[in-house]
Formats: structure tokens, sequence, C-alpha cells
């Protein structure tokens, strides 16, 4: 059984699974704010700049009591977190907040979590996992410092996991390949999930570096490979994979703004990148699986099937799935033989 802690803990998790990609170059991070055993509050990093699942949390916890505050108006994380500094009402001194990742300890684009929890002299502090960057880490010490109860290692195996994307990004670079597909794992006849897949997709097109389409692919659908239907609308450089670069230079893929696109059956240009996209079928997947990190599979439930797809005979596992709504399913796959990654 579950205790409750940990039922904390993992309502974090879960909500920052739903960002998981889109933070970079930032981790996926996620918060609770519980108060006398009530959750006031969950909230997630939503976009590397913006502020971070701490403050969000912090922000939504204190509207519960004080609906009509400023606060409400206020988005930036400099104004939150002055605003909570300066008017937190001594709110926070029965609160607990649960967070995926130890709270941020230096000033970059947003201030310091670890400094606004001592501020507004927080009750307690449940983190799963530590910080590995060393830039940001000791959140901990300063909140012990200040006389704030810490607890470290809350469903650690499982917050371990959301930072996988982030340790491989300062590793070198990250390669996830993108595929979507029905219940049995066929992926042919156009769209096969909804509108608010193709959203997501649009959004992660705007966060990576590179993306990576099969030369057939160009051919026969001809696609124009943008972002429009993201907040930013920027289009991502594009890598063609193909041994003849002979291709129709008239179609909307070669006539986006602000992106080049390479033609090329040279693999080292995935060396050259941090943080790639590959979307495609089976027989483009077979080429790259040596190269890929994560499969991030776009499930449809939309028609039933009686027989399943097993993700293992890809050789990779699921860490983590989620509905996007009644119909897709967003599965995170990982390599069942991490032995590439030393």
């Amino acid at each position: 059984m579950i205790d409750q802690n940990s039922q904390y803990m993992q309502l974090a998790i879960d909500e920052a699974w739903k960002y998981q990609l889109l933070t970079y170059p930032n981790p996926a991070v996620g918060a609770t704010v519980v108060k006398n055993h009530k959750v006031l509050s969950v909230a997630a990093h939503k976009e590397a700049g913006l502020p971070h699942a701490e403050v969000l949390a912090l922000k939504s916890a204190f509207l519960t009591q004080y609906p009509n505050s400023p606060l409400e108006d206020l988005q930036s994380s400099q104004e939150i977190h002055s605003f909570l500094i300066e008017n937190h009402n001594n709110f926070f001194h029965d609160c607990e907040i649960f967070v995926t990742l130890e709270p941020c300890n230096h000033v970059g684009k947003t201030p310091a979590c670890a400094m606004l929890l001592k501020s507004i002299q927080i009750k307690k502090v449940i983190i799963g996992t530590l910080d590995p960057n060393k830039q940001a880490s000791g959140g901990q010490e300063r909140l012990l410092n200040a006389n704030i109860e810490v607890e470290i290692g809350l469903c650690k195996e499982q917050t371990d996991k959301l930072l996988y994307p982030f340790l491989q990004y300062q590793r070198g670079h990250f390669t996830f390949f993108k595929i979507a597909m029905r219940e049995d794992g066929s992926v042919d006849g156009g769209y096969i999930t909804t509108q608010k897949s193709l959203d997501l997709v649009h959004e992660l097109r705007t966060k990576i570096n590179l993306m990576v389409m099969g030369g057939n692919t160009i051919r026969k659908d001809r696609p124009i490979l943008d972002a429009r239907f993201s907040k930013t609308k920027k289009a991502p450089d594009i890598f063609i994979y193909s041994k003849n670069d002979s291709f129709d230079k008239t179609i909307p893929l070669f006539d986006v703004q602000n992106r080049e696109v390479f033609i090329s059956s040279d693999l080292s240009l995935l060396e050259e990148n941090k943080f790639i996209m590959i979307e495609g079928g089976y027989s483009l997947f077979q080429i790259f699986k040596d190269s890929i990190d994560y499969v991030m599979v776009f499930l449809s439930h939309k028609e039933p099937k009686k027989n399943k797809v097993h993700f293992s005979k890809l050789g990779f596992r699921i860490e983590y799935s989620y509905f996007l709504n009644e119909i897709d399913e967003i599965l995170f796959l990982k390599r069942v033989n991490e032995s590439k990654l030393g």
C-alpha cells in the first residue's frame, strides 16, 4: 500500500511527465503543496525561462486562501518570488512541499527556489532526487541552515526517471524517436491520433535542434514539417536521411524560413546536435535504433484492437505513460539494454 506522502510525491511526478522534453534544456520537475494533510496545489515546470515547479505550486496554493490577491496576475518568476516573500502572511508556516528535484540554489533565468522557500519559512521540503547539476545544487543545505525540515529520497526511483533526458543533454546529446500507432502497432493510413497530439508534436518541434525524416517519406507525403500549431511557430532544422539527394525542392518543406535542410546518409550529423527528434515508421526506426535514447509513442485507442503491440520486441520498455485525452496515450519507452550509456 502506498503511503500518503508517496501519493503526494506521485502527484508531482505525474504532472512533471506532462511536460517531459518540453522543458529542454531544463529537467522536467513537479511539485505538490500540502497543508494539514490537504493538497492545495500541484504544478510543473513548463518551459525554460518560465517559473519553476515550486514557484507555480506555491502561487496556486496561496491563491486558495487569497483568491482575489494581485498574485493571480503575476506571471514572471521574479514577480512571483518578490510578491510571496513580501506578502506570504505566514501562510506557508504549516505547509509541506513535495518536489521531484532538489530546489535550485542559484540565480539564472529565474531566482533561486531554495531562497524563496527559506524566505517564506515553509515547514518542510520533501525532495525526490538531489540535483546532479553542481551549478544549481545546494538547495537542501540552504534550507537546513534556515532550520527548515528536509527529507530526501522519497519515490527516488520514479523521480530519477524524470531526469534521464536532462542527464543525456548534459553528457552530450539526447535523441528520441517519435512514432504514432494504433493499439496493434499499425502505423500506416494517414493521421492516426487527434489534433491534441499534433499540437504536442509541434511544440516539441520548437524545442529540438534537429528533426530527422526518411527520404521516402518526404517524396511520398511532401510534408511541411513546420510548427504552425505551436505557440512560437519556430520550425526545426531538417535532416533528410537519404542516399539519393534528388528531391522536388518546390514542396513546402523547402520553403520554410529561418531553418536549414540537410540531405545526407551520413549519421555523424546526429553527433553535432544536442536535442534530436526522429519521426518515421518501423523502417526508419531500425536504421536509427542504436542512436535512440527514448521512443515517444503516440498511441491511439480510437479503434480498439484484439492484438496489442509488444514494445519489448523493439528492444524498449515502457518507462512512463499518460493519456493526453480520451483517445491518445503518450508512452515513453527506454532501451532495455542500456549498455550504450556506459
